[in-house]
């Protein structure tokens, strides 16, 4: 076969050049091969590319670190799990049978949760949407609600008059603890004293029953200390409740947020020096607990993790399918996952490793995806050596909020595995086909075309 002509292209590289860590990116270059011991061409081979890979065995693995972390420092801590960092169904499961409650943000969350069995009386439910319908779902099957908003009281206590029962809540709490930007959307403030003026108003109701304090202060924290400064507060507005309104606080939630092992866009040390390690922040929160709870106090403390336990667990597996010359010089790829499939590539450099050995120098390049969209780019500067087509990439770690924040846009939805202890492979999601896209239309008969349908 006659090879295609290529204009040859002469570029200035700086091989002398190391960074601060004594490596020079024209040289650097990882190798994946496997993945939980199985083949990565078995992988493809047998479900198709691209394909997202999740090794159980880490997720397990990430669960007992979390738990064992905080329960070495604090008596009383109980596990939640994020659905809306990761809710295929064999994902919860795994968490749950682990141990670990639901968390969840929506009424679909809530359903997805009852559906695999969890108990209402394990389900946390969060979020600024919360319909009538979930409001007497969690109240009849025993689930706490976290209030948002003063407009969620008045729902809640109009289900506690139809119900005609006392309805067990938490209240949501924003506050200051040096992390920009502040969350301030969610929940009541409390340097405002929207806080404070959320339970008294509970109280003068009395329909509701205060039991809990929550606050969630943001995403990918990077400082302990935050946490710590979260327990103070909460835990002084939980003994200003108690005093004041003889409302008896169970528990301390402090969400998640703990990062996991990823880069954020736009830092330069890698996730190995950047990001604290889980015990610190157990370490942290346990102290500001003891700190400030009064001698023989052990409130439940709740952790709502999704992204540290499950991130590091997914990995995605995606071809090249193209490869161009770029006007600039660049080499530019063509793959066959792009933002449809990894959202979060806005906010994270992923790790990509190649599936084999390539030789040749490290050269700038720009990882696109198979959307008919400018804005379809996975990595706008990358160093690899020239991939033929048909190389394989892995990216990692991928496995929080890309399955739940994916699109069904241009591309079909591919095929999801699960990886066991023993090697076993499971698919977990099938590969969508047109059937899935167009289940839930109508077309109106006079709209209807006589020609021949495509089989």
């Amino acid at each position: 076969m006659k090879i295609p002509y290529q204009k040859p292209v002469i570029q200035k590289l700086k091989t002398g050049y190391l960074n601060k860590f004594g490596a020079s990116p024209f040289y650097h270059r990882t190798v994946r091969t496997e993945i939980d011991q199985v083949p990565v061409d078995k992988l493809v081979e047998d479900f198709g590319s691209p394909l997202f890979v999740y090794s159980e065995d880490k997720f397990r693995q990430k669960i007992h670190s979390l738990r064992n972390n905080f329960a070495h420092y604090y008596p009383n801590v109980t596990l939640s799990w994020s659905y809306k960092t990761n809710y295929l169904k064999s994902i919860c499961a795994v968490a749950h049978q682990e141990g670990l409650g639901a968390e969840v943000v929506s009424e679909m969350e809530y359903d997805k949760a009852r559906n695999l069995g969890v108990p209402g009386k394990d389900i946390i439910i969060n979020g600024p949407h919360k319909p009538r319908s979930l409001i007497e779902k969690a109240a009849r099957e025993g689930a706490i609600l976290h209030i948002d908003h003063f407009d969620e009281i008045n729902d809640i206590e109009a289900v506690s008059d139809e119900l005609e029962m006392t309805i067990p809540v938490a209240i949501r709490v924003n506050m200051e603890t040096g992390i920009q930007p502040q969350w301030s959307r969610f929940g009541f403030n409390l340097e405002a004293g929207q806080a404070i003026h959320a339970a008294k108003r509970i109280a003068s109701g009395k329909k509701l029953r205060l039991i809990g304090l929550h606050a969630h202060i943001g995403t990918f924290i990077l400082e302990p200390n935050a946490y710590a400064q979260t327990v103070e507060k909460l835990v002084k507005l939980s003994y200003e409740v108690e005093d004041q309104l003889n409302f008896v606080i169970e528990y301390i939630d402090i969400g998640g947020g703990f990062p996991s092992r990823n880069k954020l866009k736009g830092t330069y040390l890698p996730p190995d020096l950047s990001i604290p390690p889980i015990e610190d922040y157990a370490q942290a929160v346990s102290e500001a607990m003891f700190k400030n709870l009064r001698q023989g106090d052990t409130p439940k403390l709740i952790l709502e993790s999704g992204r540290f336990l499950i991130d590091e667990a997914g990995s995605l597996i995606s071809t090249v399918f193209a490869t161009k010359r770029l006007p600039d010089g660049r080499r530019g790829y063509v793959m066959d996952a792009g933002l449809n499939l990894l959202f979060t590539t806005f906010w994270y450099k992923f790790q990509i490793e190649m599936d084999r050995e390539v030789q040749g120098m490290n050269e700038p390049s720009v990882l696109y995806g198979p959307l008919c969209m400018n804005i379809d780019v996975l990595e706008d500067h990358v160093m690899l050596p020239a991939l033929d087509r048909g190389t394989r990439l892995i990216f990692s770690p991928v496995g929080a909020y890309n399955n739940t924040q994916w699109m069904q846009f241009i591309e079909y939805r591919p095929n999801i595995v699960l990886i066991g202890k023993d090697g076993t492979v499971d698919l977990i999601r099938e590969r969508e086909d047109l059937s899935d896209l167009e289940r839930r239309e109508l077309l109106p008969q006079r709209l209807e075309l006589n020609h021949e349908k495509t089989s």
